[in-house]
């Protein structure tokens, strides 16, 4: 059979879905290729959430049609977000691309390849509800973590976003299938399992007419074998007590909440189409820290929206200092087609946009480092991800870090070798940067 090599681009969600597409494959007879150059067939799962994801897709696509050019590769498909909201426009802008299909057409991705290895051009975009939320996965992680992803679509309609136009209303998965897909993951041997969805906090709403994350968490804590759950994605608006006291009170919930804020003022909040303030934001965070001592937040903010004035600016950067997250990634605000907010007056320069963005960058910078000086002594639990050797040390990750989007920790160990999946204590004697460093005890 001939052999398909992804590339998935962007977030998390969309490589769950590059995950499902490959299980399909395999199924269907194709033989998998790490390395996508050796491929037959090379599918670009896209992202088109801000310009610069656009940019890394397309750049991705014109590497893989050099390939071609060379007789290195027979197809290139192109599934994803960024095939969805443009459709046709890349099939007639990047003429070496054989196949184009909306997400809703990923469950028939094997008959694509296929049709374009025999030299059809391929065009559908179905309905994006008929993405498939169920199905197997060939997990592309590691073998000891996973992301489960319990829903899909938005129905927040920030005025800055373009996913409800590219990934439908927001719908969840059926409880009980859930946690069977938790069970195989489990089974195969991940320790970790990070739960996400566009709004996890929103789980439940349109299938049962309640809330339900905090059910849904309670139930994947009952899995023999599970050591570590993290929350990602979650809403300001839909922290409940009720979830809050589900994060203290089971173990293997870790003391993380990832929590997209994006700004503080009330007046670019407003415009934002999100709800808040700065006083009534810090005082959410101020209650979640007195719900679970000791918990590390994570958030999002953008620089530079349409009409954010000095003040405004000035408020964020302000409130940034007051939070003090453990974890905070700043972007600066991108201009995105069909999206209300690009067509708001107050649009500003992208060096305007870029300078803010840097300030609250360097501001967090000193916050993560000053964190990071209060873990020194400390024994901490790490899940082992492997042997670095330009580090010449351990690496892993504590229960204050999401995989691939926050820091590491370094770690000796000199008694024995531990191994990948395995969770081990560590005592932090330093920090390089914001990465903890340590030895095993």
């Amino acid at each position: 059979m001939p052999s398909v090599g992804i590339v998935s681009l962007g977030c998390a969600k969309n490589r769950v879905d590059a995950e499902m597409m490959m299980y399909q494959l395999n199924q269907a007879g194709f033989v998998l290729k790490q390395d996508p150059a050796t491929a037959d067939a090379v599918i670009v799962n896209t992202c088109g959430f801000i310009e610069s994801a656009k940019q890394e897709s397309i750049d991705e696509i014109l590497e893989l049609a050099q390939l071609k050019k060379e007789g290195r590769i027979k197809a290139i498909i192109v599934t994803g977000c960024l095939a969805e909201r443009y459709n046709s426009e890349i099939m007639k802008e990047l003429s070496e691309v054989d196949a184009v299909i909306g997400i809703g057409k990923n469950a028939d991705i094997a008959a694509v390849v296929q049709q374009a290895l025999d030299g059809e051009k391929v065009e559908d975009f179905p309905d994006k509800m008929l993405l498939p939320m169920e199905g197997g996965r060939i997990q592309s992680t590691e073998q000891h973590w996973a992301y489960l992803k319990i829903a899909d679509g938005c129905d927040n309609c920030c005025t800055y976003c373009a996913i409800p136009l590219i990934r439908g209303g927001f719908r969840s998965r059926k409880m009980e299938t859930i946690i069977e897909e938790a069970q195989r993951l489990v089974g195969n041997g991940v320790k970790e399992l990070n739960v996400i969805a566009q709004d996890t906090t929103r789980y439940g709403l349109d299938l049962y007419d309640e809330l339900k994350l905090a059910e849904l968490l309670k139930k994947l804590c009952r899995i023999d074998g599970l050591e570590w759950i993290r929350i990602l994605y979650c809403y300001p608006d839909r922290i409940t007590d009720e979830l809050l006291d589900t994060i203290r009170e089971e173990d293997k919930i870790v003391n993380y909440i990832d929590l997209p804020l994006q700004h503080c003022s009330g007046r670019v909040l407003r415009a934002m189409n999100r709800r808040g303030d700065k006083e009534s934001l810090l005082t959410l965070v101020s209650h979640i820290r007195e719900k679970i001592p000791g918990v590390v937040l994570r958030t999002t903010m953008i620089a530079g929206f349409p009409g954010e004035t000095d003040e405004d600016f000035e408020e964020l950067s302000d409130f940034v200092r007051q939070a003090r997250f453990e974890r905070l990634g700043c972007f600066a605000y991108s201009q995105e087609e069909d999206t209300p907010a690009a067509l708001m007056d107050g649009q500003m320069d992208e060096e305007v946009k870029n300078r803010r963005a840097g300030i609250i960058t360097e501001q967090e910078a000193l916050i993560m480092d000053a964190w990071c000086e209060t873990q020194i002594g400390r024994e901490i639990d790490v899940l082992v991800d492997g042997f670095d050797r330009y580090a010449d040390c351990f690496t892993g990750r504590s229960p204050f870090d999401a995989p691939e989007v926050d820091p590491c920790v370094f770690f000796t160990a000199p008694e024995r070798k531990p191994q990948p999946g395995e969770l081990v204590r560590v005592r932090v004697t330093d920090h390089i940067d914001c990465d903890l460093t340590g030895e095993m005890i």
